[in-house]
C-alpha cells in the first residue's frame, strides 16, 4: 500500500502569489472560479502513520498544520516525518527545511549536487547533520526508506535523472546530471512517480510513466511563452528548465498513449488557465486524462 496527500500543488510564489494581480491570483484570493494553492510537495506512506516528505516547500508549517496525518501524537515532542527526499536544490523544493530545524530527528535526502548546494550556505547549518543526517542518492539505485527507528518502511526509493536546470542562485557553476530528479516509490506491487520539474521528457521518462500506476508531473505552465506574453516575466518554460503542458513534446502529447497510471499535474504556476475550474484549458486536459492537483488530495495505491 502506499498513501499520498498532496500538500502543496503550486509552483514557487503559490497561488495566488504574494505580489501578483494577475487574473488568475485575483480569482484564487477573491475564491471566485479557482482554488489557492501551496507550493509543491507531497507526502508518502506505507502504513498511513509515518511519513516521508517529497520536497520541503517554503509553505511547509502551514501543510503539517492543515494535515492531521502529519501532527504528533503522544509525547511532548516528535513528530510522524521520517524523513524528506528533495528533487532538487530550487528555493521552492528547500526553504521548508528550515521550519523543521527545533532538533526533530529525520533523514535529508537528495542529489550529491543538491546536498553540496546545501552545505555550502550556511543557513541549513541550522540542520544540525548528527541530527539529521544527510543521504546522497545514487541515481538508479534502489534504497529502502528507512523509518527513524531503523526499520524499513517498505517503500523502495530510486532517483533517476531528469533534463533540467540549477537553480538560480547556483546557475553560475553550471548544471550537473544529477540537479534535477524524478523519483520513483514503490512497495514491491505499485509504483508512484513523483516529476514536479522537467525540461524535455525523453524516451526514459515516457517508458517510466507507461509503467506506473500513479504520476505527479511538472504542470508549471499551459504553454511555453505564456508569462511573456501575460507581461509577467521575459522568462520561457524552457529558460525556467520545465516542458509546457500543451506544447509539442509535453505531457499531453507524450503521454496519451500512457493509459495505466492515474496522471495528475502538479507544480502548477499562477499564469496558467488550468487553476481556473471551468476553464477550456482545465476541461481539455481532463478529457486527456488528467487531474488537476489542489492541496489536500489523497491517493491510494493498494492491491485487492
Amino acid at each position: 500500500m502506499i498513501d499520498v496527500i498532496v500538500l502543496g500543488a503550486a509552483a514557487g510564489g503559490g497561488f495566488p502569489q504574494w505580489n501578483s494581480a494577475a487574473p488568475g491570483c485575483v480569482a484564487a484570493r477573491t475564491r471566485q472560479g479557482a482554488k489557492a494553492r501551496t507550493q509543491a510537495s507531497i507526502a508518502v506512506s506505507a502504513d498511513g502513520k509515518r511519513w516521508f516528505i517529497l520536497n520541503a516547500s517554503p509553505d511547509l508549517r502551514q501543510q503539517i498544520i492543515n494535515t492531521p496525518a502529519l501532527h504528533h501524537q503522544g509525547s511532548l515532542r516528535g513528530t510522524p516525518i521520517q524523513g524528506v527526499v528533495l528533487t532538487c536544490g530550487e528555493i521552492d523544493a528547500v526553504t521548508g527545511l528550515l521550519t523543521l530545524r527545533e532538533r526533530e530527528p529525520f533523514t535529508l535526502m537528495g542529489s550529491e549536487s543538491t546536498l553540496q548546494q546545501l552545505a555550502d550556505n550556511p543557513i541549513f547549518g541550522a540542520l544540525d547533520p548528527e541530527i539529521v543526517p544527510r543521504v546522497p542518492l545514487v541515481l538508479d539505485e534502489a534504497t529502502s526508506l528507512m523509518n527513524k527507528d531503523g526499520i524499513p518502511s517498505g517503500l523502495l526509493l530510486t532517483a533517476f535523472a531528469v533534463p533540467g536546470k540549477a537553480p538560480l542562485y547556483a546557475e553560475a557553476a553550471g548544471s550537473r546530471p544529477d540537479e534535477t530528479l524524478g523519483l520513483s516509490i514503490t512497495d514491491g506491487k505499485k509504483t508512484l512517480l513523483f516529476i514536479p520539474g522537467c525540461a524535455q521528457i525523453t524516451p526514459d521518462i515516457v517508458e517510466r510513466v507507461a509503467a506506473a500506476d500513479l504520476v505527479f508531473f511538472d504542470g508549471t505552465l499551459w504553454r511555453d511563452d505564456e508569462m511573456i506574453r501575460a507581461g509577467l516575466s521575459p522568462k520561457s518554460g524552457q529558460r525556467m528548465g520545465h516542458v509546457s503542458v500543451n506544447d509539442a513534446g509535453g505531457p499531453v502529447e507524450c503521454f496519451t498513449p500512457c493509459t495505466k497510471p492515474r496522471k495528475v499535474l502538479i507544480h502548477i504556476n499562477n499564469s496558467n488557465p488550468i487553476l481556473f475550474e471551468d476553464s477550456p484549458e482545465r476541461k481539455d486536459v481532463e478529457r486527456a486524462g488528467w487531474t488537476v492537483a489542489e492541496d489536500g488530495m489523497t491517493f491510494r495505491l493498494d492491491t485487492p
